[in-house]
Order: C-alpha cells, then structure tokens, then sequence
C-alpha cells in the first residue's frame, strides 16, 4: 500500500524532495510555472496574439497582454469569493477561452483546480465534486441542450461543501453567481491586490486534478503539479522546434489533459497562439484552420481520420501546417499516408495518459514510423516493459512508466483517498498498456490489458483493426473479446460500414488474403451505426463488450 492522504487534503501533497531535486538538475522540472511564462510574454510581446476563439460562430483575439490581465482579473475575483489555498474548484466549461483563463487564475491564488469536460453526466458530476471537496463550481447557464444551472441547483442541496456556484449567464436562484457581474462588469484593480501578492506559486505542490474518461467504472482522479504538466511539454516543444510563431489547434476538450497541454501548456512555453472553437466538426474545421494559418495540429486518430477526409471532399490545403500528430492510442497506417499526402508532412504519435506521460516520436524517425511506433520516452521519463515471459507480438509487455510526468498522486476510484505516486512500487505507475519494443529505444503499443483477447496467445486487436480498416467496406472497427458458452473466448469485430455491411467469411477471407496469422482471425462480427468513443479519442471497448454480451 503507499501514503494515502485523506479528506480535501490537496493542499497537502506535494512532489518528494527527492524527485524536485533529480527533476531540477536534469531539466525536466523547473523553479517556474505557467504563470511565470504568460508573465514574460506579457512583458516581452504584449501583442503578440495569445489565444483565439471562435464561439457561435464569433471570433475573438486575446493578445498576451490581455490575456494576462484577465488572468489577474479572474484572480482577483477569486479571491474575493474566499477562493485561495486549500480551496478545490471545479471548471465545467465548453472550449471557451474564459475556461483556459480560470485555469490559470485559480492557479494564480494557490487553488486546486478541478477542469471537467461538458459532457460530463450528472451522476459523474456529483460522485466527482463530492470526492474532492469541491467548494466553487462554474458552469454555464446553458449549453448544447444542458441546463446547467438547474442541474447544480439540484446538486447544491446534495453537496454541503459547494459554497459557490458561478453562471454564465443570468444568475436566477439563490446562491448564483453571475460571472459576467463578478468577473467582467466590476473594477477589479483595488480588489485583493495584498492577497494576490502574497501567495507563492509553488510547481511542485498539488494544483490540477484530471479525471480519466471512465471508462472502466468511476472516473479517476489524477493530481498533478504545475511542474509534471511542464514535463509533458517542455521536451516535446524544444524537440520539435517549436516557437513563438506556432499556432496550436487540438479539437480535444480544452479542460481534458490532451486540450490542456495542447491550448495552455505548448503556446506558454514557446509564446504561441491557442486556437479554440466551441463546436468542432470536420466540415467547418477547414475553412477556420487555413484562415488562421494553424502550424501544429494534434488530435487523436479519429478526429484527424474524420478531417484528412473532409479536407480531401473539399479539395482545401492548409499550407501553414508543419506539424501533426497523433496521440492517445494506436495509429492506422491510413491515417499516416492520408496527413503525408494532405500536408506534405510525416505524421508523428505520441502517447500520454491522464495519470502519466509522455512518449513521442522523433524528427529523425523515419516517415511512416508512427504507424509502427509511438515513439520514445521524454527527458525524465523512464519505462519498463514487464512480463513473465519473452516479450513478443503475442505475448507484449506491461507498459510501466516513472519519471517527471507522472502525476504526483491519485484519487482512488471509490473511496475518495489520495495515494501518492512515490510511495507505489518505488515510484512505478502501471499503465495497463501491452507493449513491445520498438527497436528504436520506443514503444509499440498492442493495446490495453483490460481489451487483451485471447488466453495463452493473445491476439494482437490493434494490427487486425489497422488491417480491417483497408477493407473497401469497412469505415471503422473495433475488435473485442467475448465469452462463449463453451468458456473459451470469441473474437468480435465490430464494424461501421462504408455502406452494405460485410459478412464475417468476408473479413476473414480478407485477413487471411493479406497474411493474417489464423486465430487471429475473428469469429463473430457486428454492425454498429458507430463506435462509442471517449473524450480522449480511444473506443470504449468496456461499453462495446457489455453491450454485446448482455441478454
């Protein structure tokens, strides 16, 4: 078991002495912060654009100064509302540039920040704000059909520690708070100006709690310090050359990790310009990334597959792009022809999780190597591959991984303590990938532990997914193990059809034409409208197996 902390005990927990000093000296960690950067951009290159976001369809621009004035206002507000540290605030917010400046102020008044995705249910919602003791909340008034205001007028009664609940929006019950009336429509200037100077931004204490997807039963809590946030993009900027030119777009939730990193962590560092836009689509997404000149594009396979085709039906180039990747799961060899032929550049992956990364690939890696590889672990960043016998395709390794970007503790599951990550393992996180090596100091991954089909030998799901996904009638796939009656293990394609859905002798006269091993072949197959997929772009195969084995 290792140090558990608990009862709102954020304020508490801190990265080892140990691990600061090892981080420090080998670069990966640093004595600043986030802050400490939008500060030097603010003084360096006060009109340089910092962000822009398009929302219903309006486009606004922030420089770095006004950007950082919004930030001390945002701040100052806070602080007003009792908000320092200690305190634990939630974010529900769409991909709105307001959602990446609460981040920051409330990291600014030594707050721990709890960012969650809008599509987040209400149930979830609860077990979450409960867990962590959460004492504002900000929401908008409505969107996309949610009326979220009533649903938090609803959970106030249920959370005695909610103290706050901020709108944008009208504020209509009681205990609302308007935003725009507290934040934007009064003078901040005088407010709080001794609180704010007094509070120490210290990187390496608890500051952001990430929740997994869920897709394994109740969200995860990871905590993070400003400093393991740094590790997941330092290295990767100065690797990749990134700089105060770049313009940045992901089409991930701006308060999930992969938006996070992408919108406030990457153009931080280097003094580059977030591009956000509240409803994302691959029809309209063109047209905005060529207007605003976009250089780094990252999503995951999914999103990118969905707008390499869009941008081939419009015949659209982007030239300013430069850099594109992949991450969060496994990527289609298709999808690394289709980003070389579209922008002329080879698509790189790289793999990160809520709890821990990162791995990317190199420039000096060959063109296609995404397709094999998700590349090799950054600056203070180790990994292990374990098992009890030879590490092969069929039989892949246990991704374990330790080092700078692995969070500084967890929040349990279902009982709402704190472990820190230094205390499991000698500071070894299992990440429940299977891997492989990659031949080159990398990773292959082979899929998830909990997804392994198969039983002395494992089928490798992503290779016979990649290989389906060639098939002319085939849009999308997931393969998934179901239990048969007989106690062995059925291995089930879920396909999304191009039109007329394939029959199974097809897709394993298909597999067998291109030399797919025989029991790696599958021996149901179904029809689906469309997978499940969570926010980091991975298939819910937990959701797809409950779905296909229930009565």
């Amino acid at each position: 078991m290792g140090l558990r902390v608990f009862r709102n005990a954020f304020d508490g927990v801190r990265a080892h002495d140990s691990a600061i000093t090892r981080h420090r000296r080998e670069g990966s960690w640093r004595a600043g912060s986030l802050l400490t950067d939008l500060w030097k951009w603010r003084d360096q290159t006060p009109s340089a654009p910092a962000i822009v976001a398009y929302r219903s369809g309006e486009r606004v621009q922030l420089s770095y100064a006004e950007f950082a004035e919004w930030v001390e206002r945002f701040a100052a507000g806070l602080a007003e509302l009792g908000v320092g540290p200690g305190t634990v605030i939630a974010i529900q917010l769409p991909n709105w540039w307001e959602a990446n400046a609460l981040v920051l102020a409330a990291i600014r008044v030594g707050a721990v920040v709890a960012p969650l995705v809008p599509t987040l249910g209400e149930r979830e919602q609860e077990r979450i704000l409960r867990r962590i003791g959460a004492a504002v909340c900000v929401t908008p008034e409505e969107w996309n059909g949610t009326d979220y205001a009533s649903r938090m007028a609803g959970l106030a009664a249920r959370l005695p520690q909610l103290k706050q609940r901020m709108i944008f929006g009208r504020a209509r019950r009681p205990g609302e708070i308007s935003f725009a009336d507290h934040f934007v429509h009064s003078d901040w200037r005088p407010r709080q100006a001794t609180t704010l100077a007094a509070i120490d931004v210290d990187p390496d204490r608890a500051a952001v709690v990430l929740f997994t997807s869920g897709t394994t039963g109740n969200p995860q809590g990871a905590v993070h310090s400003l400093n393991t946030l740094y590790a997941l993009g330092a290295d990767f900027v100065r690797v990749w050359g990134h700089g105060c030119a770049d313009r940045y777009f992901t089409p991930h939730w701006s308060l999930h990790l992969a938006g996070m990193v992408c919108g406030i962590v990457y153009p931080l560092l280097v003094g580059g310009c977030c591009v956000m836009i509240d409803a994302w689509t691959p029809e309209t997404a063109p047209a905005m990334l060529a207007a605003e000149e976009i250089t780094y594009l990252g999503g995951a396979p999914v999103f990118l597959t969905a707008l390499m085709t869009e941008l081939h039906w419009q015949e659209r180039a982007i030239p300013s792009v430069r850099i594109v990747f992949a991450f969060g799961t496994t990527v289609p060899p298709q999808l690394v022809t289709k980003v070389a032929d579209t922008f002329g550049v080879a698509l790189g992956a790289a793999w990160g999780m809520t709890e821990a990364g990162y791995i990317f690939t190199r420039p000096s890696d060959p063109a296609d190597w995404a397709a094999h590889s998700v590349g090799r672990p950054s600056l203070g960043t180790e990994i292990q591959l374990r098992a009890t016998e030879p590490i092969t395709e069929t039989q892949p390794g246990r991704l374990m991984i330790r080092g700078a970007g692995v969070c500084v503790a967890i929040l349990d599951r279902d009982e709402g303590g704190i472990t820190l990550t230094r205390a499991r393992s000698d500071g070894w996180y299992d990440t429940g990938d299977l891997a492989i090596p990659d031949g080159r100091g990398g990773i292959r991954l082979m899929g998830r532990a909990a997804d392994r089909i198969g039983g002395v030998l494992m089928v490798p799901a992503t290779d016979v997914e990649a290989a389906l996904r060639d098939h002319p009638a085939v849009a999308d796939v997931a393969l998934v193990g179901v239990p048969d009656p007989d106690g062995t293990e059925q291995v089930c394609a879920v396909i999304v059809p191009t039109g007329e859905s394939p029959r199974l002798g097809e897709l394993r006269d298909f597999l067998t034409g291109v030399g797919m091993t025989e029991w790696y072949l599958p021996t149901r197959s179904v029809t689906r409208t469309e997978l499940p997929y969570n926010a980091m772009g991975k298939v819910n195969k937990v959701l797809l197996k409950k779905q296909l084995t229930a009565p």
